[in-house]
């Protein structure tokens, strides 16, 4: 399921903007087709031109979301539910693992994806999500802040690193691709549920949500 709702605040329609020469969508469209064990690709979407630019691409589109899954407050699950509903109603059939690609995430192959669905299947998983570390620089351990106009750390622990050998590695989603069981989302209710694994990556990849993000991506693709 690709999720592309048309009322992005920071860049207008910023899911069908082009990004090196094709809309954005269109890249993680043509990742899909690139992975043999997908059956079927959709996008969920409350925009005409979206849809239009989504089927162009290869991607199926069942109708739109209803408005109380069209806000900037709507968390992936239920939009997740409706897509999966939507899918197994026009398909008669169950469907056992269901992936979300965010097209703000372009810079994706095709082994990411395998590898999120090879995990969830051979370790047993609910949920996996692809993330990526954390720059040790930012770790929550080193992060500031300003309280009345004093500069702390955000955490006291903090106080206690000398060196970055003492930090935990941590991760954080990028949006590349995020597998789910169907009871993990229509039973457990839930993207995390109640064992989720992950997949590393170790890629250079874009996290689109502004105009310098469709810059930094551009130079990106082109390296």
């Amino acid at each position: 399921m690709v999720p592309a709702r048309g009322g992005s605040k920071g860049v207008p329609l910023k899911n069908i903007k082009l990004l090196a020469g094709l809309p954005l969508i269109a890249h993680t469209s043509r990742v899909i087709q690139e992975v043999p064990r997908i059956d079927r690709a959709i996008v969920s979407t409350d925009h005409a031109e979206i849809a239009r630019i989504a089927t162009e691409y290869g991607l199926f589109f069942f109708g739109y979301r209803p408005e109380t899954l069209s806000g900037d407050r709507i968390g992936d699950l239920e939009v997740l539910q409706h897509a999966l509903e939507q899918a197994e109603a026009a398909d008669g059939c169950r469907y056992d693992i269901i992936l979300m690609l965010q097209p703000t995430s372009p810079i994706r192959h095709p082994k990411d994806i395998s590898a999120c669905i090879d995990k969830l299947v051979a370790d047993g998983h609910d949920a996996v999500w692809t993330v990526s570390p954390i720059d040790l620089k930012f770790h929550p351990l080193k992060v500031l802040r300003l309280n009345e106009g004093k500069l702390d750390l955000w955490d006291s622990r903090g106080h206690q690193i000398i060196a970055r050998q003492q930090l935990e590695p941590l991760y954080y989603r990028n949006g590349i691709c995020y597998a789910f069981t169907r009871d993990c989302l229509m039973e457990t209710r839930s993207i995390y549920g109640t064992n989720a694994g992950a997949c590393v990556i170790d890629h250079p990849f874009a996290n689109i949500d502004t105009e310098v993000d469709f810059q930094s991506a551009e130079k990106l693709m082109s390296h």
